[in-house]
């Protein structure tokens, strides 16, 4: 392995767990207003505070939607703001189905979230109709992001498999029809958490299809170690 300033490390096996950036919404006081506010990814811990308050979801597949119905349990009323003309475009049918059905949540579609005001907490969120360009201006003090995230793994390319979205492959996801990847080199297929390359694994929310959750990272973590030292034992 080969580093930015120019130093190397030789190793018999290596385990990716570089993770994710969460995409930023762009416009003016987002940026002051994270943690203050404005909240990216699963910053649920947060649920307790937002009882009978205005809570705002921003984002239109999976992870926005159970977030949604988890904040209206104790929330006033969730809005969900989604930049497309429909949720089915990104969100699971019975996610749907729970999204709408729910009497505390509703849709915004076809929005979406142009700047942020407020002093030492958010206060307001301007929002921007995509067909008119309209802006309206609503009271909130709680905003969540779910606009989906990007792995860091640029330095991978040419190196490792990685889906179209730039995730790291692993385990199944690399078999077709039982068979190992093209250019394996080992008599066995790759093990659950292992890259196209013997000995490298990922672990965490840079591999393809992983859950994208503090638990099962650790957990995939813990079992990546494991897989490591089997596959030691083979040198």
């Amino acid at each position: 392995m080969r580093f930015g300033d120019g130093s190397s490390i030789d190793a018999h096996a290596v385990i990716l767990a570089s993770g994710v950036t969460y995409r930023l919404l762009d416009g003016p006081g987002l940026a002051d207003l994270v943690g203050r506010g404005v909240y990216y990814g699963s910053a649920l811990t947060e649920a307790a505070a937002c009882e009978d308050q205005e809570v705002y979801v921003v984002g239109g597949a999976n992870s926005a939607g159970q977030a949604a119905l988890y904040l209206a349990r104790l929330a006033k009323q969730v809005t969900l703001v989604v930049r497309g003309d429909e949720l089915s475009r990104s969100m699971s049918a019975y996610l749907v189905e729970q999204v709408e059905a729910h009497p505390r949540v509703r849709v915004l579609t076809r929005t979406e979230v142009v700047s942020a005001t407020g002093d030492d907490h958010l206060e307001h969120l301007e929002l921007r109709d995509v067909d008119t360009g309209a802006v309206t201006c609503v009271e909130c003090g709680w905003a969540f992001v779910f606009i989906g995230a990007a792995p860091h793994t640029d330095w991978l390319d040419g190196l490792v498999a990685r889906d179209a979205r730039g995730y790291v492959l692993a385990g199944p996801d690399l078999t077709q029809d039982g068979a190992p990847p093209t250019g394996w080199t080992l008599d066995r297929v790759p093990y659950h958490l292992e890259t196209s390359v013997p000995g490298v694994f990922a672990a965490g929310d840079v591999r393809s299809e992983s859950a994208k959750r503090v638990a099962s990272a650790v957990g995939e973590g813990a079992m990546a170690v494991m897989l490591v030292h089997r596959y030691l034992e083979q040198l």
